[in-house]
This record gives C-alpha cells, sequence and structure tokens, in this order.
C-alpha cells in the first residue's frame, strides 16, 4: 500500500471568516495557513484564492501572489491551484491559473446543483477545453468527480485524448447535489475508476473524517481542509487548517498507514515522468 498523501485545501471559495475567524483570505494568511498544514503532514495544497476582503478571486496575478508566499515558506510542497473558482465565473477566468504551470491543478467533470440556485456548470465543452489546455501546459489534473457518472466521463474523455492518464481522481462525497458520504457509495466510485488510477476522497462537512478514514483503509489518499469543512469535531472550531492535518495522521496511525511527504506523493501521483511537472513557481 502506498503511503499516504494528505491534501490541504486552505479556504475555498465560499467558507468565510464568519464560518471560522481562521478561515484566510489574505496572501500573508494563506501562506501561514499553507505552512500550518504542511509541517502537519500535508504534501499538497489544494488552494483557491481570495481578496483580501474574502471575495472569490481567480486572477492569475492573485495567484502567482500567493503561490510565491506559500513556495517561500513550504518550498517542496506540491501546489494545485482550483479551475472551479467561484459559481458564475467564465471559462476564461477559471483557467487564469493555468498559466502559471503548475504541477497540477484541478478539472472538474461534471455539472452539480449546489442547492437553490447555485448550479456549478461544467460542459462537456468546458471540460475538453481545460483538459486539452492542462495537456498543452504539462499540468496534471485531479480529475473532480462529484457523482459516479462523471467518472465515466472522465474515462470516456481520457480515451477520446482530453485527458492523459493515468488518471488521479477526487471523490468529492456529501456535498448537496452530489453523491452521499456512505460506504457504499465510496466502495462504488473505488471500484469504477480504471486500473491503475490513484484517488483522494474528500468528505463534506461532518463527513470529512469518515471519508478519511475510509480512504486510509481502502488504499487512497485524504483532503480535508476549511474549504470542506471548519470543525475539528462537533461543535469544535478547528484552529488551523494544520489541526485538521494532524486528525488525519493521527488516523493514518491508527491504522498503520505512513504519510508520504512531496517528494513521495510526486512518485506516486506520477509528477516526475514528466520534467515540465517537477517545477518550481516564479
Amino acid at each position: 500500500m502506498d503511503k499516504l498523501i494528505i491534501t490541504a485545501a486552505i479556504c475555498g471559495a465560499e467558507v468565510t471568516k464568519e464560518h471560522n475567524p481562521a478561515v484566510p483570505y489574505t496572501v500573508e494568511e494563506i501562506g501561514r495557513e499553507a505552512l500550518a498544514a504542511y509541517n502537519a503532514g500535508a504534501s499538497i495544497i489544494h488552494l483557491h484564492v481570495r481578496e483580501d476582503d474574502g471575495t472569490p478571486a481567480q486572477c492569475k496575478q492573485r495567484f502567482a501572489a500567493c503561490i510565491a508566499e506559500i513556495k517561500r515558506l513550504c518550498p517542496d510542497v506540491i501546489i494545485q491551484p482550483s479551475t472551479g473558482g467561484a459559481v458564475g465565473m467564465s471559462n476564461a477566468e477559471r483557467m487564469q491559473p493555468l498559466e502559471l504551470k503548475p504541477e497540477m491543478a484541478t478539472l472538474d467533470c461534471g455539472t452539480v446543483n449546489f442547492g437553490g440556485d447555485e448550479i456549478f456548470v461544467n460542459t462537456e465543452n468546458t471540460i475538453k477545453e481545460f483538459g486539452t489546455r492542462m495537456i498543452e501546459l504539462g499540468v496534471k489534473p485531479e480529475v473532480e468527480v462529484f457523482d459516479k457518472g462523471m467518472i465515466d466521463t472522465a474515462i470516456r474523455l481520457e480515451r477520446q485524448g482530453f485527458i492523459k492518464a493515468p488518471m488521479h481522481f477526487n471523490f468529492v462525497m456529501g456535498v448537496t447535489g452530489g453523491i452521499a458520504a456512505s460506504v457504499r457509495d465510496f466502495a462504488y466510485m473505488v471500484d469504477s475508476i480504471p486500473a491503475g488510477s490513484t484517488y483522494t476522497a474528500t468528505g463534506i462537512g461532518r463527513h470529512e473524517f469518515t471519508m478519511a478514514a475510509l480512504a486510509i483503509i481502502a488504499g487512497g489518499h485524504v483532503r480535508v481542509g476549511f474549504e470542506d469543512n471548519v470543525y475539528l469535531s462537533r461543535g469544535v472550531l478547528a484552529k488551523s487548517n494544520g489541526e485538521l492535518v494532524e486528525k488525519v495522521v493521527r488516523l493514518a496511525g491508527e491504522f498503520g498507514r505512513q504519510i508520504a511527504t512531496p517528494a513521495e506523493a510526486r512518485v506516486i501521483l506520477g509528477l516526475n515522468d514528466d520534467a515540465g511537472f517537477n517545477r518550481q513557481y516564479l
């Protein structure tokens, strides 16, 4: 069984300081939270960026500033910008961080009804456009799937040449409009990905650590962080992203699973298979 790769989704686009005062907005705060997660054991920082007032941002310049700060503090960490942005952003807006040629970036493989009138739109042409651009720039996609049908879409588009194999999936489970965060559905998702693929499990809200435990036991990888959940336990706000990562490390220890360093994560994910993937930012 591979060592465990922990991804920290440190701020997201929607969660605010009203939910948890430790949610980072500024470049300095984002660097602080990335460092806390890295020191606790995270190999990957999943990165959204915000304006200083917390407004979701997606411009290349803001990503460049945040990436530079994270790399100053954690030189070897893997940074994975989000191309999801925030609901309502255009494809051109969402793709801006790809121009920085990160090692990885997210590739959402379907549309999700997030509740009310909030729809996160990813048409087939959007997925093809993003996938093609990632191949052109040498960026490895993390294939974001909110339901089993999105896995099928990714497999079909990989066969058509829009996504490179082997694929790395992120199962986002327990979000409104997506697949439930249950043992049955977790097993279903794991059994649905192609041989040779890797995966990370993301549980939303109260499901965060249940999904983490399942992934640890099953040989997958784990994502935690303020984007997905701001609580360390029921009613107890986490003081930092580092606290959430530390809890995963403790769980992994209970099940005898070692934690991957960034260098080991690069090998597991195949980021060293292409010299363009093993790069420094800026």
